[in-house]
């Protein structure tokens, strides 16, 4: 490490508290595409986006020009006192994106903890309900509500309680680890019918206002539900006019091949939030659901000074544009068609490798001391992303055992650097064996 990278690192330690944490040393002084460069110099293949933000890459030449062309006009007004086109033309063009026939509406706030307290806010209001069942595994947010509703003790809940009330937290369909002993498909998707027993000891349809569920659970390890369990689940709801929240925040904007990961599984939610990836970097999030839900609150019950930032709006309109226009979904779908094969390759050579998954370039590799016992290999798993990163490959762990090695590369990843950081990735599993 550089003397001047030791020196911010000194002043890092000095000024900013240790729960803002750091997956690495590094200090970025530039980055474009799928690859960033620290202050030393030293370049960096990057699969792990900004924890899944940079689906068009870092720094895309539409979305910079965006930025600046609406910082020249104007950089804030809030859209509550004095609005403008952007905001209108991004919730349409969300409308019309998301999956289903019925009417949608969209509002926008800054973070994807935001968006989801606002979506259950407007499923509490629209059904004068209070209860929320969310998952196990599940993260929402660092924020209160969204807090409550995460899964994870530590690091996020631990010593930061009281949570909020009325939350009710039932098994995922974690196919590899799971929770009712079966395997799939035998199992008839039981994971899903298990609603109906959650409502006898857990919780009233009648007192629930939402179910929310990741389409594939990020932080909780990419766990990826088969083709049965949302349409069961949705089934379940509407029987009960019980609205599903679908959190896409890590998930959408491309991340696994369809703009939005619900359409893998071919249901209408009745609302979605968003964050992440939609904006190219900027803070913004979005709440889209059906108009029937949506315009339930009353004037000034939702919103936010910086909610649907024009600056952020118009990063936003260009990251439609380079997803549709450039085709950036359908190569999403070719990337995650190289990853699958190259990843079950290395399944099949390292042992260490228990259950590959994912859909599109959205794939994680969890990683256990045994195939039989499947004991988690968390030690593994944070000693393979330092060997990456010593070798110039930035990728995460995650899971709530810390032992899936997840991949978030940006979209736009050219052939040399995905090669590139595929080899690194494979020489780190062979050293990691010989330790």
């Amino acid at each position: 490490m550089s003397q001047l990278s030791q020196d911010l690192l000194k002043r890092r330690v000095k000024n900013i508290p240790q729960g803002p944490f750091n997956t690495t040393l590094a200090f970025i002084k530039d980055a474009k595409g799928a690859s960033m460069v620290d202050v030393e110099g030293k370049k960096y293949i990057d699969f792990a986006g900004g924890i899944g933000v940079n689906n068009v890459g870092h720094s895309h030449p539409k979305v910079v020009k965006a930025i600046k062309d609406q910082a020249d006009s104007f950089i804030h007004t809030c859209f509550h006192v004095a609005m403008y086109e952007s905001y209108v033309e991004l919730a349409e063009k969300l409308n019309d994106l998301a999956p289903g026939d019925s009417q949608k509406m969209t509002m926008f706030a800054n973070s994807g903890a935001e968006a989801v307290e606002n979506a259950v806010k407007v499923a509490r209001y629209a059904t004068k309900r209070s209860g929320i069942i969310c998952f196990e595994n599940a993260f929402h947010g660092r924020t209160q509500l969204a807090m409550s509703l995460t899964s994870k003790v530590k690091p996020y809940k631990f010593n930061f309680g009281p949570f909020a009330p009325e939350i009710y937290r039932m098994p995922y369909a974690y196919c590899y680890r799971c929770p009712f002993n079966l395997e799939h498909p035998s199992c008839g998707t039981a994971c899903a019918d298990y609603l109906e027993d959650f409502f006898i000891s857990n919780v009233a349809p009648e007192n629930t206002a939402a179910v929310i569920a990741e389409t594939i659970q990020g932080e909780g390890g990419f766990v990826t539900p088969p083709p049965q369990y949302f349409p069961k689940l949705k089934k379940i709801c509407a029987k009960y006019e019980i609205p599903l929240i679908i959190d896409e925040i890590q998930t959408g904007a491309g991340r696994t091949g369809k703009f939005f990961a619900i359409e893998h599984w071919g249901i209408e939610p009745d609302i979605i939030t968003m964050g992440k990836s939609f904006a190219g970097g900027m803070p913004l999030s979005a709440v889209t659901g059906k108009a029937s839900l949506m315009e339930v609150p009353h004037v000034g019950g939702l919103g936010g000074t910086y909610g649907g930032n024009p600056v952020s709006c118009k990063a936003a309109l260009a990251v439609l544009d380079i997803l549709i226009e450039d085709k950036l979904i359908e190569t999403a779908q070719n990337l995650g068609e190289t990853l699958w094969e190259r990843f079950k390759s290395l399944q099949k050579n390292h042992e260490i490798i228990g259950d590959v998954r994912g859909k599109g370039p959205m794939l994680g590799l969890e990683l256990v001391k045994d195939r039989h016992t499947k004991e988690p290999a968390a030690e593994k798993a944070k000693k393979l992303t330092q060997l990456c990163y010593e070798k110039g490959l930035i990728i995460l762990s995650c899971g709530n055992y810390g032992n899936v090695i997840r991949t978030l590369m940006p979209l736009v990843i050219t052939k040399e650097e995905l090669d590139t950081g595929l080899s690194i990735l494979e020489e780190s599993f062979c050293e990691l064996e010989k330790q």
